[in-house]
């Protein structure tokens, strides 16, 4: 199959996945077309269990190997669906929750990862799995990042206060850094690569961190100053193209935080570029491309994240301990919202509210499922596969779907 071939099949599928929840699951496109494409997986490995004959999950299975989840994410979806997100956040209301947001993104994924880690580790002893602390904190690393792409699709509708909303968005969009680090420092320990160093350690995440805003800023101000006096829209939305494709590709040769210098590019265009280099015809053409190619690749990246199940070596012990992993990564993500928002609180920085709603409003999505795909071979490789896919697929079709009757029964007015 060629690549044209194939993304023309992944296209029809998605279609045909949208088309069936339009009609009869009525959920939110982009959950409803994980849940069909979820249930499509399902009901083909049943009828492969009733006839083995058919050989439907195989051909399925090796349609799916074709597909590079992981590349697909990170080298594909990822820069265009961060930087959409990014050009409509407000900067002045994120500006005036920068510190929760700063703290969120850096102590609260080292508190989250933490406790997942070590809780995990307990559970899986539990169900008679005999795998290392070291790779259980890789587990809660990985896990521990709120998806900005699972964020910002639900938070549209969610009806969260506008403070607490900033606050989720500024710390799904912010924290992968965090996360790419912890995750790639404890995959090394844990595969014997390297030992522990903190100034190692603290001087990758400074790295990526600033070489990341660094680039963005580079960037994100060229692009603007391109943009002066443009009338043409093709050739502006060009450039807010080539800014997310390749300023993405620049700072992953420079070795920064990619997804972060490609969150500063949007955050650029979308408040200074569009701001003093725009007219009102020209940002209205730019943002509507951008949200439209936002609402089609998020439909992609879901379906997607429904089809790949069929290729994953599931056993039922992996299923129930997915279960059990959920109420761990749910009590770590109250930690690492709780503990920030506390101290924050004497600068009225938080209600009561905001930390109920933001441990619902944690979302997990495709960056985790990429990250646990890109883990190198050992003995529990597929069963952390297996239980990170439980605890998106819980996120997204159970804490995504009532996170705004959450919201109105807390009544939440501000934060």
């Amino acid at each position: 199959m060629t690549v044209f071939q194939g993304i023309g099949l992944l296209f029809t599928l998605v279609a045909i996945f949208g088309y069936f929840n339009h009609r009869f699951v009525r959920l939110p496109d982009t959950l409803g077309i994980t849940a069909v494409g979820l249930l499509v997986s399902v009901l083909a490995t049943s009828v492969e269990a009733l006839f083995p004959d058919v050989q439907v999950v195989r051909k399925a299975q090796a349609l799916a190997a074709q597909i590079d989840f992981t590349d697909v994410v990170f080298h594909g979806l990822l820069s265009l669906l961060l930087f959409a997100g990014a050009l409509h956040v407000d900067l002045a209301k994120l500006r005036k929750h920068r510190l929760a947001v700063l703290l969120l993104a850096t102590v609260g994924v080292l508190i989250s990862t933490a406790v997942v880690g070590v809780g995990f580790y307990f559970v899986a002893r539990t169900f008679g799995f005999d795998i290392s602390l070291l790779w259980c904190l890789a587990f809660g690393a990985l896990i521990s990042p709120t998806d900005p792409i699972a964020v910002l699709s639900v938070l549209k509708s969610a009806g969260a206060a506008p403070a607490v909303e900033s606050k989720i968005t500024g710390e799904a969009l912010f924290n992968d850094g965090t996360a790419v680090v912890a995750f790639l420092t404890l995959v090394s320990l844990a595969a014997g690569h390297s030992e522990f160093s903190a100034a190692a350690v603290s001087t990758a995440l400074a790295r990526e961190v600033v070489g990341g805003v660094l680039v963005g800023l580079a960037v994100g101000y060229g692009a603007s100053f391109l943009l002066r006096d443009l009338e043409s829209y093709a050739v502006e939305i060009l450039i807010s193209l080539a800014m997310a494709t390749g300023g993405y590709s620049l700072a992953e040769v420079l070795h920064v935080s990619a997804p972060l210098a490609v969150v500063i590019m949007g955050l650029v265009l979308g408040n200074h570029g569009a701001a003093k280099h725009m007219t009102e015809k020209t940002r209205e053409h730019l943002y509507d491309f951008w949200h439209l190619l936002d609402e089609l690749l998020n439909l992609v990246l879901f379906g997607l994240i429904g089809l790949e199940v069929i290729a994953l070596a599931f056993n039922v012990r992996d299923v129930w301990l997915g279960i059990a992993a959920v109420p761990v990564v749910l009590v770590a993500r109250l930690a690492s919202v709780g503990i920030p928002l506390t101290v924050l609180r004497r600068f009225r920085e938080a209600s009561p509210h905001s930390v109920k709603i933001m441990t619902w409003g944690g979302l997990r999505g495709g960056i985790s499922i990429a990250l646990a795909l890109s883990l190198p071979a050992f003995e529990g490789r597929d069963m952390i596969i297996g239980v990170t896919y439980v605890v998106v697929i819980f996120s997204l079709l159970v804490q995504a779907t009532t996170l705004g009757a959450v919201v109105r029964r807390l009544s939440l007015t501000e934060a």
